[in-house]
């Protein structure tokens, strides 16, 4: 039944939109503004009545039953099925049934056969909209849709996991994450903190030594031998901690060692990162591969393949108390090279680790009699997390050597403080070195500056102490990370079991090498001695970015008022100085008995190694700032030019940000200097010119300053100076204080 039409002119043709009722036995529905064409003369038609009929019927079956083919793509596991609807009644959860039993019946590469699957979630594909299996398919879902079929059994992508589960895939400068080529042997002996710091970044593979096999060997044999005889040994044939006299029986051994790790496996908090992970199985391994664990060279292996494939077990942050060692965090490790838990790798993302070893090849390890307990008793992520924190502690540490030169030289600042005769008079080790550091980096013979030339007579006596006393304070600083990068280094190569296995007398001593107390109290050390650079640092960037200190213009940019310049850079740098004033306060000298009194005394370490890494994040990010200012600061100089090393460390900066003309935002800015830091290349741009210039010159320049006075030398008349604004000749305007005779 024809309801009604509408009729409009489009040219030599004429469109007739027809809107039909449709009545049935029992239902009507209305199909509107169904197009059919004529010609102008309303004689012919493009489509016959019939085919119009038809048309209108099967939209009308179609929105009604369902029928008309409406089909659904469908992705399990990365492979696409085309699924058709046949009825409107048809839901979301037939859906992801109908996909998962094609998905079993064509058996496509991504199928693992002996697996019962089922199906997790269904979500679309585009926006990732968990679908309800209850609603119909016409419902939520258009023809030609894309849904994915999640199955219980699938690895979950990163976004979609638990929110305490949060890695990306693990990636590096210039691409996508790549295993490495190169090995590096592990010995128990001879691994360094840098070593550490490139295994985490996944530069290396490992490989254990000939001798450090033979060792894991014959400490087998002495666990072995204990077990065949029965003997009741801590940790082997008996119960932990307060059930050390619970002798367990030898069927059970091997259940005592998985039991340890699931119940110990109760840390909270954050995942490690891929990269902290793998410094910490690295740093696992290389205690291990000393041979005083116990462990059997097959397990070991095991774990060797999975740092080698980059498989790794979800690990929270929090929890240890760093005595018996850092029993939570290394039980999580364990805990996934046994197939249980979360595990990640780069190829898969997050999963369960049972799945994600197997898509390596990979077996879960089963543990034998001690194995579980030498998988946790350590000291590794106190010491894991240390050691990076030692090594980023001394990449800033010599480059905020190089920023508070470029510091003092904006400031007009003179050099004469560091003067060796000076520092002779105060032997240490660390001011001596930054002190003949500074020299090489300012104004001498063999790199002259016309910054240092311009304010050579001016009226100052002497500089502030964040400018002159760099030496006296970064120094203790520099010492500071020596001394804990010895402790650091002799941790990583110690073993810190529990029993001690001793294969050349057969027997195995319960002692206390697991106990955290050097690493925590070295840490606690490390981060009141980093955080002292930024607390210079945020000095001398209040000194660039105030007029009345710098004789600059004010926070570092043009037209004040309406730019704001530097001013919450600076605010910036005062809130990680005052955060880190309350992170320096030591976690070792807390302790809280636990395990029933029998450990009643703990380090602290884990939370100790956790605040000196972000100490030092802390200190990174402040003498960003200062570079930062330092480099704006200069431009306002121009065109007088530094030193050339300072002028690299300035075509550094300024290869990634620009001079700033007007107001910006900053935070990227600041983002971007400080992966430069983290990167080295600061320290890169200035070492060579460093070397030149103690290779030249022999005899250091000792520049004029009204700080000092030579015996026989008339004083130069010193005349008042006066400030000039003056054009460069760029449209900006530049600051210089112009003396007679220059």
């Amino acid at each position: 039944r024809v309801n009604k039409w509408r009729r409009w002119h489009t040219g030599v043709r004429e469109r007739y939109f027809i809107s039909c009722l449709i009545l049935t036995q029992h239902h009507e529905m209305r199909i509107c503004w169904t197009n059919i064409k004529f010609d102008n003369a309303g004689k012919y038609f493009q489509t016959p009545w019939t085919g119009f009929i038809s048309t209108v019927l099967y939209r009308f079956l179609h929105l009604r039953y369902g029928f008309g083919r409406m089909k659904i793509s469908c992705r399990v596991r990365g492979d696409w099925f085309h699924v058709p609807c046949k009825s409107n009644k048809l839901t979301i959860k037939w859906l992801g049934d109908e996909a998962l039993r094609r998905y079993l019946k064509l058996r496509p590469p991504s199928f693992v056969p002996n697996r019962e699957e089922s199906v997790h979630d269904i979500r679309k594909t585009l926006g990732g909209a968990i679908l309800d299996p209850a609603d119909r398919i016409e419902d939520v879902l258009d023809d030609n849709d894309f849904v994915s079929i999640v199955l219980e059994t699938d690895r979950p992508n990163p976004d979609l996991s638990d929110a305490e589960v949060k890695f990306v895939t693990s990636q590096i400068p210039g691409g996508k994450f790549e295993l490495p080529d190169e090995y590096i042997g592990l010995d128990g002996n001879s691994l360094s903190t840098d070593d550490l710091l490139q295994l985490g970044k996944g530069r290396y593979k490992i490989r254990l030594t000939k001798e450090a096999e033979e060792k894991v060997k014959a400490s087998r044999n002495v666990i072995d031998n204990i077990v065949r005889d029965n003997r009741v040994v801590y940790g082997i044939t008996t119960g932990f901690g307060k059930f050390a006299r619970t002798v367990i029986e030898a069927e059970k051994l091997e259940e005592l060692q998985h039991n340890l790790i699931r119940s110990h496996a109760s840390g909270v908090g954050r995942a490690l990162s891929p990269g902290k992970t793998r410094m910490l199985l690295a740093l696992r391994i290389n205690i291990l591969a000393k041979g005083f664990s116990g462990i059997s060279l097959g397990t070991l292996k095991q774990l060797v393949d999975a740092f080698n494939a980059s498989c790794l077990s979800w690990v929270p942050e929090q929890g240890t108390v760093g005595a018996s060692g850092d029993l939570a965090p290394l039980s999580h490790l364990a805990l996934g090279l046994m197939g249980e838990g979360s595990m990640w790798s780069p190829s898969t993302g997050w999963g369960e680790a049972k799945y994600v070893l197997e898509s390596h090849n990979l077996t879960p390890i089963k543990l034998e009699a001690k194995e579980g307990l030498a998988l946790i008793n350590g000291t590794q992520l106190i010491t894991s997390i240390g050691a990076e924190a030692t090594e980023r502690a001394g990449m800033i540490a010599r480059q905020a050597d190089v920023v508070a030169a470029l510091s003092l030289e904006v400031l007009k600042g003179t050099s004469r403080a560091f003067d060796s005769d000076v520092h002779k008079l105060r032997p240490h080790k660390g001011q001596g070195v930054v002190a003949r550091r500074l020299r090489s980096l300012l104004h001498s013979e063999t790199y002259p500056s016309e910054i240092a030339q311009s304010h050579r007579f001016c009226d100052r006596v002497q500089d502030a102490y964040t400018l002159r006393c760099t030496p006296q304070v970064h120094g203790i600083t520099h010492d500071t990370i020596e001394f804990v990068r010895g402790i650091i280094t002799t941790e990583m190569n110690s073993a810190t079991d529990n029993p001690i296995v001793l294969p050349d007398r057969g027997e195995t001593i319960s002692a206390g090498n697991f106990h955290g107390e050097y690493p925590a109290k070295s840490l606690d050390y490390l981060a009141i001695g980093v955080h002292e650079l930024a607390a210079m640092s945020e000095r001398r960037i209040e000194r660039l970015v105030n007029p009345a200190y710098s004789e600059l213009p004010a926070f570092l940019v043009k037209d004040g008022g309406l730019n704001s310049g530097f001013m919450m850079a600076h605010c910036t740098a005062a809130a990680l100085v005052s955060e880190n004033k309350t992170l320096c306060h030591p976690a070792s000298v807390d302790s809280l008995s636990t395990s029933a009194g029998t450990e009643d005394h703990v380090s602290m370490g884990g939370f100790a190694a956790r605040k000196c890494l972000q100490v030092v994040r802390n200190v990174e990010k402040v003498i960003a700032i200062e570079l930062l200012a330092a480099c704006q600061a200069i431009e306002f100089l121009r065109p007088l030019k530094t030193t050339m090393p300072l002028e690299e460390v300035c075509k550094v900066v300024r290869s990634s940000v620009a001079p700033w003309d007007k107001d910006r935002y900053m935070s990227p800015d600041i983002h971007a200097v400080t992966r430069i830091l983290k990167d080295e290349k600061v320290w890169n741009s200035v070492k060579v010119y460093m070397e030149d210039y103690h290779s030249k010159q022999d005899i250091e320049t000792r520049v004029f300053s009204p700080s000092t006075f030579t015996l026989g030398e008339q004083r130069p008349h010193i005349a008042n100076g006066r400030k000039r604004k003056i054009s460069l000749g760029d449209g900006r305007g530049k600051y210089a204080k112009l003396q007679n005779g220059q």
